[in-house]
């Protein structure tokens, strides 16, 4: 076992939009785990940490998938230590009203987004709940909040990971866990003022890990000032 002696983030969904900054700004710090399902981004990623200086690991596998998962913190235990940090960023988008999403697609919507969510949650509560701290943070978006007509397969599971959130916060939090979804509402990217910028966002995800226990948030919005709600 080589664990590290830095605490260990973990970051699903890991591309190259917010992913990618949430490592960025995790590492000054933290040893990060870092996950997606495309091994050759993950690796790439993770020896930029390393040759700045910080320490990565990378996590590959289908987040949707429990045993995949399963295997995957177990890769982490071994080589950083236990997850004080989850940083569920995974998500997935099949588009389109309930004439034209398929049951799989639904279902591939649910597994990312909700299933894959729930998983990895159960697998740091143990060792969150030991210690008496942690920290998960979920990436939600607008269509956790209001679905729209084609958002039939997006929206529900999205509903469901802001529910789990709101599950966990009101279990955990009473235990020193901090658990908050956050809205995406807008655009990503930082070619123009009219999206978020994905550093931008990944500072707000920084403060939300390091709050004063005794003013926790367990839900926010994030969006351009140009989006209009």
């Amino acid at each position: 076992m080589t664990e590290s002696t830095k605490p260990v983030a973990l970051v699903t969904g890991a591309g190259p939009g917010l992913g990618a900054s949430l490592v960025r700004r995790f590492a000054k710090q933290y040893a990060v785990a870092i996950n997606a399902r495309n091994a050759n981004y993950v690796r790439t990623l993770a020896e930029e940490v390393r040759a700045g200086g910080g320490t990565a690991l990378e996590v590959a596998c289908d987040i949707g998938d429990r045993a995949q998962v399963v295997a995957a913190f177990r890769t982490i235990r071994e080589r950083l230590g236990p997850v004080e940090v989850l940083l569920y960023n995974a998500g997935t988008g099949n588009w389109g009203t309930i004439a034209e999403i398929t049951p799989e697609q639904f279902e591939q919507s649910w597994r990312v987004n909700a299933f894959g969510a729930f998983v990895c949650a159960a697998e740091c509560a143990k060792e969150m709940l030991s210690r008496g701290r942690g920290v998960m943070l979920f990436t939600g978006a607008t269509a956790g909040v209001k679905a729209g007509p084609r958002s039939v397969a997006f929206g529900p599971a999205k509903f469901a990971m802001r529910g789990l959130s709101q599950s966990l916060a009101r279990d955990l939090g009473p235990k020193g866990i901090h658990v908050a979804w956050i809205n995406i509402d807008g655009g990503i990217g930082s070619a123009n003022e009219a999206l978020l910028d994905p550093d931008a966002i990944a500072e707000t995800y920084w403060h939300l890990a390091h709050q004063h226990r005794s003013a926790w948030t367990m839900e926010t919005e994030l969006r351009p000032f140009k989006e209009k709600f």
